[in-house]
């Protein structure tokens, strides 16, 4: 049985040749991310904002009257709700602020979202109330900081590993590549306003170990091709090790897209966020790990002597001057 090749043995693509503009491009993608973060925010969910996060499903209508329950909500003197649509059109997500003191009176900011339910139930009669949900905003908050300091932690850890087992300039392309994947992933939920929530962070996390793992694959080629061809310019190498290892590249790619995209289409409506995440980490982590974490080897004067043991490097020397290496 012939086995199936997606990626020719005689592939030469020339990643690198375009290595300056396409870093550049996502030098400026990096920045407009963390701008979208920092101007339009983060869809914070009830676990990261604290307070009463009520679901609904309108089960006689196609699509939730979203403005009108804005309307109807913001009238009952809680503060101005978040309502969005989530899942399918006629479901709906609406989050009111708890007012201070609730959360120290037990039940009282569940009695606020049976308030709620009460008057959307008034109005709209055929609604099927699908959670009823209490997190403080003290909790939100250790939340919000145990999750960025996890993200920390997972790509210091990343770096140092990378630094150990290959060089330093390995574990600074690594770690770039790594904050490169992050912060176009929330620059994708600033911009969209998907919700954001600890399924995120683990979905970011999912996707920091998906790009460590390509870039590694790759670096651990590029060390080898640097033993072996010793004369070759580290940017043909470079070409050389990505190309040599992309059949493995795409195949794990696809492999994990034949999971998610169905999940993706008609997956459960709370998974989506996560799905989409991941689904994007995919296809950034695959880029970063060509076009962030190899082309910085270059720059950073990576050369087939760093991999010359140091006992050695005195007689490579004399080689080199006598024309025999």
């Amino acid at each position: 049985m012939k086995l199936l090749k997606l990626v020719p043995d005689d592939t030469n693509i020339k990643f690198l040749k375009w290595r300056v503009p396409f870093y550049v491009v996502s030098v400026l993608l990096m920045i407009l991310s963390w701008v979208a973060v920092f101007t339009m925010g983060l869809n914070y969910g009830v676990d990261f904002a604290g307070g009463q996060e009520v679901r609904l499903t309108f089960e006689q209508r196609e699509e939730a009257p979203i403005p009108q329950l804005r309307s109807l909500v913001g009238g009952l003197g809680y503060g101005e709700p978040v309502v969005q649509g989530f899942g399918q059109a006629n479901q709906v997500s609406i989050r009111v602020p708890l007012p201070e003191g609730v959360e120290d009176t037990p039940g009282a900011a569940t009695e606020i979202g049976n308030r709620v339910i009460a008057a959307i139930g008034q109005e709209y009669p055929a609604v099927r109330t699908d959670g009823n949900e209490t997190v403080s905003g003290k909790v939100a908050g250790e939340f919000r900081e145990r999750a960025l300091w996890a993200l920390l932690a997972a790509m210091a850890a990343i770096a140092i590993y990378i630094w150990v087992r290959f060089e330093w300039q390995f574990g600074v392309g690594a770690l770039f590549a790594l904050v490169h994947d992050v912060s176009l992933t929330m620059g994708f939920f600033a911009i969209t306003q998907l919700e954001f929530s600890l399924q995120i962070i683990a979905a970011i996390l999912a996707i920091i170990g998906y790009s460590l793992n390509d870039t590694i694959v790759i670096y651990d080629r590029i060390r080898e091709n640097l033993k072996k061809f010793r004369k070759m310019p580290v940017p043909e190498l470079l070409d050389l090790s990505v190309n040599e290892t992309l059949a493995r590249t795409v195949m794990t790619s696809l492999t994990l897209l034949v999971a998610l995209v169905p999940l993706l289409l008609v997956g459960p409506a709370s998974l989506w966020g996560m799905v989409a995440a991941i689904t994007l980490g995919i296809f950034v982590g695959t880029y970063s790990s060509v076009y962030m974490a190899a082309p910085l080897l270059i720059w950073m004067g990576v050369t087939s002597n760093s991999f010359v043991p140091q006992e050695g490097k005195a007689d490579q020397q004399e080689k080199i001057a006598r024309g025999e290496a």
